[in-house]
């Protein structure tokens, strides 16, 4: 198949090469196949709503690459977020469940770190997917962030640094481009870009020390892509705008001082920090005159159309030059030749010898063992045979725009009778009333243990959930363990706990795995890859 060059492609067609879009249905429709063919668009993303079986799949991204090449386009970019744990765009019984940052970070085994991304890696390129817009590698040092939190492997930014560099080469080695993201940090911030517009108010000197140190691991371990994050940095840029849209921080900074020479993509250019601030045309027309190579304009068909008119008419008015488009579709054309983006994915047929599926659970499951991590234990632990227990679990829902529900729901109740403990789980909304919490308790005095898992985005526990832990706490014949399987930092808002266990996540594994310790089977080996407060600090 020929290579195209950036001389075979017209003037409308480098612009349209600088778009990754998506899509709402799980076949080419109407919607993509117009950016593709009228607009010459350099590539696609995933969401959960393109995503069925495997070999759907497969279908969807090789009926993708065959409009490109039946237009004579150069292959298609297909990006999807798999970055594991709770921001899984794949989630299907064929496709493996690896972990999360955060429980990477509390095993802390780099070779357990490579060996996730390899599969994640692996699995992705099986299915056409060429692009992950993965590892994140935000140093997550605020508990109260609601949206980077256990996607970031710690706080301690070396640990992020040296999980990210492997991740990246790890997923990199399989034909797939990895992304570090989000430049120049997104980890002590209090607002969720998808909503609002953050800043990090800190000097060039601890930026450098903390935020800077992982993206400089991954230029050094030659990631492909960085992509850029919607939050204001004054230390890098004295006007208010975020670092996507900055000269200052994508040219100056990134490009220039850090020396990278691979592919700026912009995070989602619909997201409300950018498009509560800036018309969505004008911003993306700014981010390219930044210095951004690929622009991420995620779901909707006419902000789309609009974005690449804009660029278009910039160029014409001589605000954006072609020689600038020129070096981005170089670069981008370089990245499709050296992960060979024009190869058809692989036959269904082929999957079971080239992802040798037997291999890879028992690395998920030590994974998922090796990370519980036991805060404190008043004598409640472990669990004894016959033990009659209760479990309360919230509803497991979306808390942020990155969030999947799992597909591969397992009850902690049943993990935990397969070790002959007796019992009974109640699922409770994530956020429950005055009602619900007391017909819980009333329900609970009849246990003489109760689990509650606690379940939120942030170092914010719902008040729901605090009152009921609280309350359950209080129940004198009933001893209560209370296990955060999602962020750590909920301990904050329950001091008087007595039993504390994190797993990181509520995926399958982790839930067997959280089972097994409490009941005493396995051994809590996890480290705290974040401080819970100056009483449980950061254990690595």
């Amino acid at each position: 198949m020929k290579t195209i060059q950036l001389s075979d492609l017209t003037l409308d067609q480098k612009i349209g090469q600088l778009f990754v879009c998506g899509f709402h249905t799980n076949v080419p429709n109407e919607h993509i196949t117009e950016l593709i063919e009228k607009y010459h668009i350099g590539g696609v993303i995933y969401f959960r709503r393109n995503i069925g079986k495997a070999r759907q799949i497969t279908d969807l991204s090789a009926g993708l690459q065959q409009i490109a090449h039946r237009q004579g386009l150069p292959p298609l970019l297909i990006a999807i977020d798999q970055e594991g744990g709770m921001v899984s765009r794949i989630d299907q019984d064929e496709m493996s469940l690896i972990p999360g940052n955060m429980t990477l970070g509390a095993v802390n085994d780099v070779s357990l770190t490579s060996a996730a991304s390899a599969i994640s890696a692996r699995e992705l390129r099986t299915l056409g997917i060429n692009v992950n817009f993965a590892p994140c590698v935000d140093v997550n040092n605020n508990p109260r962030n609601p949206v980077i939190g256990v996607r970031s492997y710690s706080e301690k930014p070396e640990v992020v640094a040296t999980h990210g560099a492997a991740a990246i080469q790890a997923i990199q080695q399989e034909q797939v481009a990895a992304t570090a993201k989000h430049f120049p940090g997104h980890g002590d911030t209090e607002v969720d870009s998808h909503y609002g517009l953050a800043s990090v108010p800190h000097d060039k000197a601890r930026l450098e020390q903390i935020e800077l140190l992982p993206f400089r691991a991954a230029i050094q371990a030659g990631v492909d892509m960085i992509m850029s994050a919607h939050v204001i940095f004054p230390a890098f840029e004295p006007e208010s705008i975020p670092a996507t849209l900055s000269r200052k921080v994508l040219t100056d900074l990134l490009r220039t001082e850090m020396g990278f020479d691979g592919l700026i993509v912009t995070d989602c250019l619909e997201m409300h920090a950018i498009a509560k601030h800036f018309p969505i045309p004008q911003a993306t027309v700014m981010a390219a005159q930044a210095g951004a190579d690929l622009l991420l304009v995620s779901h909707t068909l006419e902000h789309q159309i609009a974005a690449i008119e804009a660029i278009k008419e910039a160029v014409q008015q001589g605000h954006l030059s072609e020689a600038q488009i020129d070096a981005s579709v170089e670069r981008i054309l370089a990245l499709k030749a050296k992960h060979q983006m024009n190869a058809k994915p692989y036959p269904i047929e082929e999957w079971t010898e080239r992802l040798e599926p037997s291999t890879i659970e028992p690395i998920l499951r030590d994974i998922a063992e090796r990370s519980i991590t036991l805060v404190k234990d008043e004598g409640q632990l472990p669990l004894q045979e016959n033990d009659q227990v209760l479990v309360i679990w919230p509803q497991v829902t979306r808390l942020t725009e990155v969030d999947e529900p799992t597909g591969h729901d397992i009850s902690s109740a049943q993990a935990l009778r397969s070790y002959g403990i007796n019992a009974t789980q109640i699922i409770i909304d994530s956020r429950p009333e005055p009602e619900e919490i007391q017909h819980v308790l009333e329900q609970a005095v009849h246990y003489p243990k109760v689990i509650f898992a606690a379940y939120t985005s942030s170092g914010l526990l719902p008040l729901g959930q605090a009152e009921l832990a609280r309350q359950l706490s209080l129940l004198s014949d009933t001893a209560l363990i209370v296990a955060s399987v999602r962020n750590p930092y909920d301990i904050n808002d329950l001091p008087e706990i007595k039993t504390y266990i994190c797993s990181y996540e509520n995926r399958k594994y982790a839930v067997e795995a959280l089972a097994a310790v409490i009941a005493g089977v396995k051994p809590a080996l996890g480290k705290l890859p974040v401080s819970l407060n100056d009483q449980y600090r950061i254990q690595l």
